[in-house]
């Protein structure tokens, strides 16, 4: 059989939910690391023939977008409206806000469902071992007759009967944002990746950075005396550092200074 990365495969992607506990935010528009989490999943799936988003209209490149009917009616409708636009011999469901989901973890999915003599759903699964219906590879063909006969909105209860591999892969792949605090951290994983890259490029050991040190500094900085000064600190201290003049409580002297700064501009005009 051809290898993975050859499998021809379309793409639904499931993006129009109401994001409850986000309080009715446009949950797959919000961003993490410079681009909304549905675009972290298109990305994903650029190997897609067709890529289809269902949900909202977005400024999307080469991207087909669709609508359950009625809007809003459920996973089940969703999926149904985006097949509608499939045409490979495979399908990769995902939903649109899983910022870690990568292509590497898209072509694994598709490699183990084709790497079969029969074909076969592949659901991934969490840390913990449970189904994520919305992270999966299936043949469309069994895909689409399983959704003319479904009467139900579960789709647990429509995929369930297709799956014949529970994959667990690296990366938290599964990892979706349904609260403040899941985007939060997706956001730090990014900060995080960022560090260690920067680190790199610019010869760093990354042990000897105490980022959250440095992300207090620079909140106090740009609260305390104005935005523009957070970053210009930042690298006030790293010239310090660097040319070895910078006293041990640097960054705990800055602080200090910064949320004292209308005392002490008060000092710095009246010291003549």
């Amino acid at each position: 059989m051809a290898g993975p990365e050859r499998v021809p495969f379309d793409a639904v992607i499931l993006a129009g939910g109401e994001a409850r506990r986000l309080g009715g935010a446009d949950k797959p528009g919000l961003r993490v690391g410079g681009r909304s989490l549905v675009e972290h999943v298109v990305a994903a799936v650029s190997g897609a023939g067709t890529t289809v988003v269902v949900g909202p209209e977005r400024p999307i490149p080469g991207v087909v977008f669709a609508r359950e009917d009625p809007p809003r009616s459920g996973p089940v409708a969703a999926l149904a409206a985006g097949l509608d636009q499939v045409a490979a011999p495979w399908v990769v469901l995902l939903a649109g806000d899983l910022p870690f989901m990568t292509g590497a973890h898209v072509t694994a999915l598709l490699a183990a469902a084709s790497g079969a003599q029969t074909p076969r759903g592949v659901v991934m699964v969490d840390d913990g071992g449970r189904e994520q219906w919305l992270a999966g590879a299936w043949p469309a063909a069994p895909l689409k007759t399983a959704l003319a006969a479904y009467q139900g909105r579960s789709l647990k209860g429509l995929l369930g009967p297709l799956v014949a591999v529970r994959l667990a892969l690296p990366g938290r792949p599964w990892f979706d944002c349904d609260t403040m605090d899941d985007l939060e951290e997706a956001r730090m994983n990014v900060l995080n990746e960022w560090t260690v890259l920067a680190c790199r490029e610019l010869g760093i050991d990354p042990a000897r950075v105490d980022r959250d040190l440095i992300l207090d500094l620079t909140k106090e900085v740009a609260h305390g005396v104005a935005r523009p000064a957070a970053p210009l600190t930042a690298y006030l201290l790293g010239l310090a550092q660097g040319a070895g003049t910078a006293p041990d409580d640097a960054v705990a002297k800055l602080i200090t200074l910064a949320k004292n700064w209308g005392q002490a501009t008060a000092e710095t005009l009246t010291d003549s």
